[in-house]
């Protein structure tokens, strides 16, 4: 036995061996800007964060805790990409760990993983596309309020909420929203592959499933959380490197506007008042979002 075995055979001092190394990333809330005061996951946002992740040159996995109800499908194609791509780049598995939900765009985020796990009662799928809104119109004619709209290009405001609905208006959107949702089917099939079981019509359908029943249809691997299945894989020495913002003690707290942080004594209180709608309505929508999965 050489000197070197023997010190890292210590159960004491910097001579031990260590565990295998294990980044551990939360991707948590919705998924996109959520408001004028606050901003959800966005590329933008996550970008450092996932290069951290997997900037060790020697590690085991990279481990995600994925808990969204889902949001902007550009958001979270971008993020997954990312993902993926330094998953290729390094050569590192990837642990997807679903806590409350993983749902619409917070599933497409489980999928940049080469294994997902979910509990018992976690909220998995909801692979479709939503998009909604109110209408209007007959509040603003009961009121005496007359709307008026100029446009060059007849199909410039398809959508207003102050106006009728327009059956082309919705035909429109849903030929988008069929475009966007095959998007999302074709990274589900390809990052699944043969793990899927069940009918397309009912795994594709916008249908969300608790986490026995996910596991079923071949949604995620299996059930388990994350320190079990990690110390399972690589060992009860495995160690888990949280990945986090840079929060150092001298840098200032600020409010995120439009994606921004902004010191808040650089904002006055009519800069802040015209925003306070606009955040409460945001706030509203993402309890929605939340709402949908009964959380």
């Amino acid at each position: 036995m050489t000197m070197q075995t023997f010190l890292a055979k210590l159960p004491f001092g910097p001579w031990r061996k260590a565990g295998p190394v294990v980044s551990v990333l939360r991707l948590s809330g919705v998924i996109g800007q959520v408001g004028p005061l606050r901003a959800g996951l966005t590329m933008a946002g996550t970008a450092g964060l996932i290069e951290r992740a997997f900037a060790p040159k020697q590690q085991a996995a990279v481990a995600l805790i994925v808990n969204s109800p889902g949001g902007s499908p550009v958001q979270s194609a971008l993020i997954a990409k990312r993902i993926r791509d330094l998953a290729t780049e390094k050569k590192v598995p990837v642990f997807a760990f679903c806590e409350d939900v993983a749902a619409s765009g917070g599933y497409w985020l489980a999928c940049a993983a080469d294994e997902i796990w979910a509990d018992d009662s976690s909220i998995i799928g909801s692979i479709g596309v939503v998009s909604s809104g109110f209408g209007l119109h007959e509040f603003i004619q009961r009121h005496g309020i007359e709307r008026r709209v100029h446009t060059a290009g007849e199909k410039k405001v398809l959508l207003d909420a102050f106006s009728p609905e327009r059956e082309d208006a919705v035909a429109h959107l849903k030929s988008i929203q069929a475009d966007i949702h095959e998007s999302f089917k074709a990274m589900v099939r390809a990052r699944r592959g043969a793990r899927l079981n069940g009918p397309e019509e009912d795994l594709f359908s916008g249908s969300f499933w608790a986490g026995r029943k996910a596991l079923e249809l071949g949604l995620i691997d299996g059930i388990g959380d994350l320190r079990s299945i990690l110390r399972g894989r690589f060992g009860e020495k495995v160690r888990l490197r949280v990945i986090q913002e840079d929060r150092r003690w001298f840098r200032r707290p600020g409010l995120r506007i439009g994606g921004a942080t902004i010191d808040p004594s650089a904002l006055d209180l009519s800069t802040l008042a015209a925003n306070l709608p606009g955040a409460a309505l945001a706030t509203v929508e993402e309890r929605a979002l939340w709402a949908r999965f009964g959380l």
